[in-house]
C-alpha cells in the first residue's frame, strides 16, 4: 500500500512515488508521536525533503491525511469486500476477514491510530464523512458474513448481529495496545486466532 523507503532529498522521483513516501512518513509519525504532533517540519526531516517540496505534492497536511484515508477505502475496504462476497463458507470468510484486518493494520501501524482514535475527534467534516464510510462498510461486511452463517444454520440466530459487528470494530483498539506493549513486534496469527475463538464462542449455538 505505502512505500516504505525514504530516499535522499537530492534523488528526483516521480510524483506518485514521492506521494507514497510522504504518506508512509506521516503514518510512521502518527504511530510514534501522535497525529496532534504531526508537523510539516517533522515530516520534511523524516523524509529528507524541504517543506516546500512536500507542498508541491500535497496542498495541505489535511490533504495528505485524506489521501491516506482514500487508500484505506480502496485497499482495506476493497480487500474486506472481496473476502465477504466470496463463495467460501461463512466460517472461512470470517477467519479470512479477521486475519486480513489484523495483518493490514499491523503492516500499516499508523492507520490504527489515524482511523480509530485521534482522527475521529478532528473537526474536519470531510474527514469525518470518509471515516464514517469506512466504519459503516466494515460493519456491513462482517454483518453479511454472520447473516449468511445464520441462514445456513451454522450460528445461533438469536445472537444480535450488531453485537458481533461491535466486537469486530473493537479489534483495532486491542491490537494497538498489544502493538505498543510489544514495541511493534507481535504474533499476528496468534492474535487472529484469539479473536476468532472469541467471536465463534459468541456465535455458537
Amino acid at each position: 500500500m505505502f512505500a516504505s523507503v525514504y530516499l535522499h532529498k537530492d534523488m528526483r522521483q516521480p510524483t506518485d512515488i514521492r506521494q507514497e513516501q510522504i504518506k508512509q512518513a506521516v503514518l510512521d509519525i502518527i504511530y510514534t508521536d501522535g497525529l496532534k504532533n504531526l508537523s510539516t517540519r517533522m515530516l520534511a526531516k523524516r523524509i529528507g525533503m524541504s517543506e516546500g517540496a512536500i507542498f508541491r505534492h500535497f496542498s495541505t497536511k489535511q490533504d495528505i491525511i485524506l489521501s491516506i484515508i482514500k487508500d484505506v477505502q480502496t485497499d482495506f475496504i476493497g480487500g474486506l469486500r472481496k473476502i465477504a462476497t466470496s463463495n467460501n463458507s461463512p466460517q472461512q470468510r470470517l477467519e479470512e476477514l479477521l486475519c486480513y484486518t489484523i495483518k493490514y493494520l499491523t503492516d500499516n501501524k499508523g492507520i490504527t491510530l489515524l482511523l480509530f482514535s485521534e482522527a475521529s475527534h478532528n473537526n474536519d467534516t470531510e474527514m469525518k464523512k470518509a471515516l464514517m464510510q469506512i466504519f459503516n462498510s466494515q460493519k456491513k461486511l462482517i454483518s453479511k458474513i454472520v447473516l449468511d452463517g445464520i441462514a445456513e444454520g451454522i450460528w445461533d440466530e438469536s445472537i444480535p448481529v450488531e453485537n458481533v459487528a461491535m466486537l469486530y470494530m473493537g479489534i483495532p483498539v486491542s491490537l494497538n495496545v498489544e502493538l505498543v506493549l510489544s514495541n511493534g513486534q507481535m504474533d499476528t496469527s496468534n492474535f487472529c486466532n484469539r479473536m476468532l475463538q472469541l467471536i465463534n464462542r459468541m456465535l455458537a449455538k
